[in-house]
């Protein structure tokens, strides 16, 4: 799902990112008048899970690995504003300090995972929510949420491919060659939705139902319904959301489990040698070749001389621990709204 540097042409990446600023811009105003003021911080603990959700990679059908991406859950506990804004920073965590996702891609990576999953996800569950109506029916809320979740990563990734597919028919070598993604959307369409609709989609939906249930039952004032609603007018503690927190941490070296890489986000030293339908695609796109790279501080959740598994739990505390701190700091510009509790 992480569209990689240089895979999108620059032309692409600032329609993706132009595409953004209005969706960032309505969804901090929105923010600013929908949450409580002491709810803010949390955003960070949203983001966090997220973050750790796309750090545990599954294999996928066609040798290729995936992740969840967490984005409907975080709408359901702080709103699909809240998830958009959330799930947008932790996609430029990655970017800048692990090279998950490209730098110049990253108002497209916005678009498929903080803005089209998120929005889309929420939609649904609300759809089916007020359909059937959630009254003592927490199976209802939670069904949802599982559809919710699992459409909105579909719809991301179909935006992803198509985002992939038209690079080679808009931008083109001398000779015919593609200069940034080489495949097009007869290859692109199937070759992201096939394993994402099997496997990949499965995970987030499974994902956001067992956080979203644990979330209800230990701190049911950070959901967003109840929110909107003040059905919990009292301080909650919120420890065990903390530990859930501490707990994905610990375990995210799972993800290192699954081999193989993303479709779309091979390195331009291996794209030549990648076969497709039976065969090598034989060159390297010259974008691809002589795009532009960041270097970042720990690529891939790496560190020169550590052991994996350590500097890959590592960059799960420093990123969850970063998004919590960002989150606590824009928390104290963007204001929110003030609620008395009970005593």
């Amino acid at each position: 799902m992480h569209i990689p540097e240089n895979y999108l042409s620059p032309v692409t990446c600032g329609v993706m990112t132009a595409a953004m600023i209005p969706v960032w811009t309505h969804a901090v105003r929105k923010i600013r008048v929908e949450l409580p003021k002491d709810k803010l911080p949390l955003i960070g603990v949203g983001a966090a899970f997220s973050f750790l959700a796309m750090m545990f990679n599954v294999p996928l059908v066609g040798g290729t690995t995936g992740h969840a991406v967490g984005g409907t859950l975080i709408a359901l506990l702080f709103g699909p504003d809240a998830a958009c804004i959330a799930v947008s920073v932790a996609l430029l965590l990655q970017a800048v300090i692990f090279g998950d996702g490209g730098v110049l891609a990253f108002g497209a990576n916005c678009f498929n995972m903080a803005f089209v999953l998120p929005y889309f996800g929420y939609f649904i569950y609300t759809l089916i929510t007020k359909r059937l109506g959630t009254n003592g029916k927490e199976g209802i809320r939670f069904a949802a949420a599982a559809i919710g979740s699992y459409l909105g990563l579909a719809l991301a990734a179909l935006c992803a491919a198509i985002e992939f597919g038209i690079q080679p028919l808009l931008f083109k070598d001398s000779l015919g060659n593609a200069l940034y993604c080489p495949y097009d959307l007869s290859v692109s369409i199937p070759a992201m939705m096939i394993p994402h609709l099997v496997v990949a989609c499965l995970v987030e939906a499974v994902f956001t139902v067992a956080v979203f249930a644990f979330v209800t039952r230990t701190s049911p004032d950070l959901i967003f319904e109840n929110m909107k609603a003040g059905v919990s007018a009292e301080k909650k503690s919120h420890i065990p959301v903390f530990a859930l927190v501490a707990a994905l941490i610990a375990a995210t070296p799972l993800g290192l489990l699954a081999t193989g890489t993303a479709w779309g986000e091979w390195g331009a030293d291996e794209i030549a040698d990648i076969v497709t339908n039976g065969q090598a695609l034989g060159y390297t796109p010259e974008g691809l070749a002589n795009g532009w790279a960041l270097d970042p501080i720990m690529p891939d959740y790496a560190l020169e001389g550590m052991n994996e598994v350590a500097a890959y739990i590592l960059s799960a505390v420093i990123g969850a621990a970063l998004l919590v701190i960002i989150f606590k700091l824009l928390s104290m510009v963007l204001g929110g709204k003030k609620v008395s509790y009970d005593s």
